[in-house]
Protein backbone atom coordinates (compact mmCIF):
# COMPACT_ATOMS: atom_id res chain seq x y z
CA UNK A 1 0.00 0.00 0.00
CA UNK A 2 3.14 2.53 1.18
CA UNK A 3 4.38 1.85 -3.31
CA UNK A 4 0.92 3.56 -4.25
CA UNK A 5 0.98 6.10 -1.84
CA UNK A 6 4.87 6.98 -3.04
CA UNK A 7 3.29 7.21 -6.20
CA UNK A 8 0.84 9.25 -5.62
CA UNK A 9 3.17 11.82 -4.02
CA UNK A 10 5.39 11.41 -7.14
CA UNK A 11 2.45 12.43 -9.43
CA UNK A 12 1.14 15.41 -7.24
CA UNK A 13 4.70 16.64 -7.40
CA UNK A 14 5.04 16.30 -10.86
CA UNK A 15 1.67 17.92 -11.35
CA UNK A 16 2.49 20.99 -9.50
CA UNK A 17 5.81 21.06 -11.32
CA UNK A 18 3.64 20.75 -14.60
CA UNK A 19 0.38 23.65 -13.76
CA UNK A 20 3.61 26.03 -12.59
CA UNK A 21 5.22 25.53 -16.02
CA UNK A 22 2.32 25.65 -18.70
CA UNK A 23 -0.15 27.43 -16.21
CA UNK A 24 -3.37 26.31 -14.42
CA UNK A 25 -5.97 26.35 -16.96
CA UNK A 26 -3.82 24.42 -19.49
CA UNK A 27 -4.95 20.92 -20.77
CA UNK A 28 -1.54 19.22 -19.37
CA UNK A 29 -2.28 20.47 -16.08
CA UNK A 30 -5.46 19.24 -16.21
CA UNK A 31 -4.31 15.34 -17.05
CA UNK A 32 -1.76 15.94 -14.57
CA UNK A 33 -3.97 16.19 -11.94
CA UNK A 34 -6.67 13.48 -13.45
CA UNK A 35 -4.09 11.31 -13.15
CA UNK A 36 -3.18 11.96 -9.36
CA UNK A 37 -7.25 11.73 -9.17
CA UNK A 38 -6.83 8.07 -10.74
CA UNK A 39 -3.93 7.03 -8.41
CA UNK A 40 -6.19 8.39 -5.43
CA UNK A 41 -9.21 6.27 -6.61
CA UNK A 42 -7.56 2.81 -6.82
CA UNK A 43 -5.68 3.53 -3.74
CA UNK A 44 -9.05 4.59 -1.92
CA UNK A 45 -10.43 1.07 -3.76
CA UNK A 46 -7.48 -1.17 -2.50
CA UNK A 47 -8.43 0.01 1.08
CA UNK A 48 -12.04 -1.07 0.78
CA UNK A 49 -11.18 -4.61 -0.69
CA UNK A 50 -9.43 -5.82 2.27
CA UNK A 51 -9.92 -8.94 2.45
CA UNK A 52 -10.77 -10.00 6.11
CA UNK A 53 -9.36 -11.44 8.94
CA UNK A 54 -10.47 -14.58 11.16
CA UNK A 55 -11.61 -12.37 13.96
CA UNK A 56 -13.70 -10.33 11.78
CA UNK A 57 -15.31 -13.51 10.18
CA UNK A 58 -15.89 -15.29 13.18
CA UNK A 59 -17.34 -11.75 14.39
CA UNK A 60 -19.47 -12.07 11.57
CA UNK A 61 -20.77 -15.23 12.60
CA UNK A 62 -20.91 -14.90 16.50
CA UNK A 63 -21.81 -10.83 17.29
CA UNK A 64 -22.18 -11.51 20.87
CA UNK A 65 -19.17 -13.38 21.59
CA UNK A 66 -16.81 -12.26 24.22
CA UNK A 67 -13.85 -11.58 21.61
CA UNK A 68 -16.21 -9.50 19.43
CA UNK A 69 -17.53 -7.08 22.16
CA UNK A 70 -16.91 -3.44 21.55
CA UNK A 71 -16.46 -0.95 24.27
CA UNK A 72 -17.33 3.04 24.42
CA UNK A 73 -14.68 5.12 26.40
Amino acid sequence: MSDIQEKIQEEVEQARAVCDITGSNSAECAAAWDAVEELQAEASHQRQSKPKNSLEKYCDDNPDAVECRVYDD
